[in-house]
């Protein structure tokens, strides 16, 4: 296991941990079972379809030929795996999506997320300007932001290129057999990818819904899958994997109420947004679950620091911290003696390890998890490794980790304020 857990600043004891292993032991039996619904994920490294992966990989040098952007349209667990990913392996430098400057690969941008008719409007003249295709992904094909930029960004196509070449430009990855969007792709003739019917969205990032979007950036998925089956395969799991989800559990059983994810790289921004929604939805029932939360520092200490040294602590910390960033900077002699000579990723660390220390004297409970450096082979770990822990905590707590009730009842409310517009 390259992952390196540290949980000695949890103010839990390696006895108190150890209390838990029957319960997380019978957690990863469930979940390796084969028996529990939308458990798909767990072996899904080891049993990857070699023909379905020669297809993404063919596919993606398609769209990498075809245009010079790829607009991604989806919500939730339908895109946030690959917005990670693509955000912290290939570029964050643009502010509505992310991409490299190559002829090589496309930039990808991400649509039907939200509402606004501002950032599809940007989107629209990148059709106008720019060579473009569109990979829509939805189970059902009826949820209300894609679907709202699908037809949008649809009808731009068709206008600019034709019914005909615009859908030789638009790839669905959707349910296997039914669905609005499953039968409008077989209608038209788009290329088609599935959503396996046990795995759930927000679990779903080493799918076709995750791996093609990555891999028409330029991701190595291979190798992220090689990562992802590292981890699942590693006999880690007997020790500090199954500890952190333990740690977990016994921090929320003793008054903590909410799991801030702090990150010293910025690349690392949605991927701490996908665990908000990894853990959010899988935890968040029957009056249970930690509530996530995340900070980029050294950003946010200049906002939420203060709270953290001496607020209310009905919080702990998990610091993710990448030891090898790929880049580095020497500051100059005119930043001052202090700084002068020494680089910037010495600095961060340095940061780090003061706040650490710091919040440590104040009493807050917290973990380390140590990401050797930002690649596709650590990636897949860290992917695989959340799911589980997630999955485990959940079980800890006695939720399902894999349905999200919730989420059906304000749909149902949405659907009724429309239809009385």
């Amino acid at each position: 296991m390259d992952l390196k857990i540290d949980l000695t600043r949890t103010k839990l004891s390696k006895e108190q941990l150890k209390g838990y292993s029957p319960d997380t032991e019978n957690a990863l039996e469930k979940l390796w079972s084969g028996k529990e619904d939308f458990t798909g994920w767990v072996k899904l490294p080891m049993q990857i379809d070699p023909d379905e992966l020669e297809k993404l990989l063919n596919t993606a040098m398609i769209i990498q030929d075809q245009c010079d952007e790829l607009i991604v349209i989806g919500i939730g667990g339908s895109y946030l795996g690959a917005r990670a990913a693509i955000h912290a392996l290939v570029g964050f430098d643009e502010v509505y999506g992310t991409g490299i400057a190559s002829s090589r690969y496309p930039s990808v941008k991400f649509a039907g997320n939200t509402m606004s008719a501002v950032y599809l409007k940007k989107l629209l003249k990148d059709i106008q300007t720019k060579e473009v295709s569109v990979c829509v992904i939805s189970k059902s094909g009826t949820t209300i932001e894609p679907s709202i930029a699908f037809a949008v960004l649809k009808e731009a196509m068709i206008n600019k290129y034709g019914k005909e070449k615009a859908c030789k430009r638009i790839y669905a990855i959707t349910d296997a057999k039914e669905g609005i969007l499953r039968e409008e792709a077989e209608r038209e003739g788009y290329v088609t990818f599935k959503v396996p019917d046990d795995i759930g969205g927000r679990y779903s990032v080493l799918t076709p819904v995750g791996l093609l979007p990555m891999a028409a950036a330029g991701i190595d998925i291979k190798s992220m899958l090689a990562g992802a089956e590292a981890m699942a395969t590693s006999t880690a799991w007997d020790f500090d994997a199954a500890d952190y989800a333990a740690a977990r559990y016994a921090l929320y059983q003793s008054g903590k109420a909410i799991e801030i994810v702090e990150y010293y790289e910025p690349q690392l921004e949605f991927f701490a947004e996908w665990l908000k929604q990894l853990f959010g939805e899988s935890e968040g029932k029957d009056g249970k679950g930690l509530y996530p939360d995340a900070l980029r520092f050294s950003s946010d200490l200049h906002s939420m620091g203060q709270f953290l040294q001496q607020g209310h602590q009905i919080f702990f910390e998990t610091v993710l911290n990448v030891e090898k960033p790929s880049k580095d900077i020497i500051i100059p002699d005119s930043a001052g003696e202090l700084l002068a000579g020494k680089s910037m990723n010495q600095i961060n660390k340095a940061a780090m390890e003061g706040v650490m220390a710091a919040h440590e004297a104040a009493g807050i409970p917290m973990v380390r998890i140590d990401i050797p450096e930002l690649n596709a082979f650590y990636f897949g770990q860290m992917i695989y490794f959340f799911e589980t822990t997630c999955a485990i905590t959940s079980y800890l707590m006695g939720v399902n980790p894999f349905n999200q009730p919730g989420v059906e009842q304000y749909k149902q409310e949405m659907k009724q304020k429309l239809m009385a517009l």
